[in-house]
C-alpha cells in the first residue's frame, strides 16, 4: 500500500512539474471562486455556498480524492459571527487518470455552507481561503480567497438548491439494512472490510471508506458484490507512523453508483 501511494504521489509530482506557482491557477483564470447567498433557513441559520468555476476540461477534487488526488482544505480566518459551520458535498464523479482512480468534479462545484451565527440576528461575514488542486493535462495547486457579508434577506438560490439535491442519499433513503466492519492488523496499519446489505446504487459501484481521524489516511478501496452484500476493503495507514485506535462509529462509507450515491455514517463490528 505504501509503495502504491508513493507511486501515485510521484506520478502527481511528475504531472505538476513545470506547472505555475501555487496561486497560478487562480491568477491565470483556470479556477475562480465566488460566495453565493441563500438567505436564512427556518432554523435561523444562514445558507450560503462557495461556487468554484473551472475552465472547460479542468477538474477538481472531492474531500477524499483518491491516491493521486489533492484533497481540498479550508481556512476560515477572518470570518465573523460564525458559531458553527457545515459543508454539504454534492455527489462526486469517479475519474480514471494514468491508471489511477481519482474522485471529484468537472467544470463547476457548488459547495453549500450552512452557518449557525454566534450571535443570532447579527450580520455574518464569510471570509477565508480554500486550497485545492485542479487538473487537466497537468495538475496545479491553487489558493482561492473569499470574503462576503451574507445577505439575510436573500431568497432561495437555485444553484444552492441544486447542489443540496445532488448530495448522496442517506443510508435510510438508500435502503441500507446493515453495515458491519471488520478490522485486522496489516504490516503498516489496519485492514478494514465493510459488508453492507443494500440495494445496488446502479452500474459499477465504487465505495470510499474514510477513517474519521485526521491522523489516519486510507488507501484506495476495492469494491465487489456478493449477492445482496456490497463488500468494500481498504487499508488505514498512520500519517505519522504511530498506532491509533479505530472507532467504527466514526467511519464514513460513501458508495458511488450510476443512479445515485449513498452516505453511510458508522458501522457495527462484524
Amino acid at each position: 500500500m505504501q509503495n502504491r501511494h508513493a507511486a501515485a504521489l510521484a506520478a502527481l509530482l511528475a504531472m505538476t512539474a513545470g506547472a505555475p506557482a501555487f496561486a497560478g491557477a487562480a491568477e491565470s483564470g483556470i479556477v475562480q471562486i465566488e460566495v453565493l447567498d441563500g438567505g436564512m433557513t427556518p432554523r435561523g441559520t444562514y445558507m450560503g455556498a462557495l461556487r468554484i468555476k473551472l475552465q472547460p476540461g479542468w477538474k477538481t477534487y472531492w474531500r477524499a480524492p483518491g491516491d493521486a488526488g489533492i484533497p481540498p482544505s479550508f481556512s476560515w480566518r477572518g470570518a465573523r459571527n460564525v458559531g458553527g459551520l457545515s459543508i454539504t458535498w454534492p455527489a462526486p464523479e469517479v475519474f480514471e487518470t494514468s491508471g489511477y482512480r481519482t474522485i471529484g468534479y468537472h467544470d463547476q462545484l457548488v459547495l453549500p455552507v450552512e452557518i449557525t451565527p454566534e450571535k443570532p440576528g447579527k450580520p455574518v461575514r464569510l471570509k477565508g481561503r480554500m486550497q485545492l488542486g485542479v487538473c487537466k493535462d497537468v495538475c496545479v495547486p491553487a489558493e482561492l480567497s473569499f470574503d462576503q457579508q451574507l445577505d439575510s434577506t436573500a431568497g432561495r438560490n437555485p444553484a444552492i438548491a441544486a447542489a443540496m439535491a445532488s448530495r448522496p442519499w442517506s443510508a435510510k433513503e438508500a435502503g441500507v439494512r446493515h453495515a458491519a466492519c471488520s478490522l485486522r492488523p496489516s504490516e503498516y496499519g489496519m485492514k478494514v472490510t465493510a459488508r453492507i446489505a443494500m440495494p445496488s446504487a446502479g452500474g459499477k459501484e465504487v465505495a470510499v471508506i474514510e477513517p474519521g481521524n485526521p491522523k489516519l489516511y486510507a488507501g484506495e478501496t476495492t469494491t465487489r458484490r456478493e449477492g445482496g452484500l456490497l463488500v468494500a476493503e481498504t487499508e488505514f495507514l498512520p500519517a505519522d507512523g504511530n498506532a491509533y485506535a479505530i472507532d467504527r462509529s466514526q467511519l464514513r462509507i460513501t458508495v458511488l453508483g450510476q443512479n445515485h450515491a449513498v452516505d453511510i455514517q458508522g458501522c457495527s463490528a462484524g
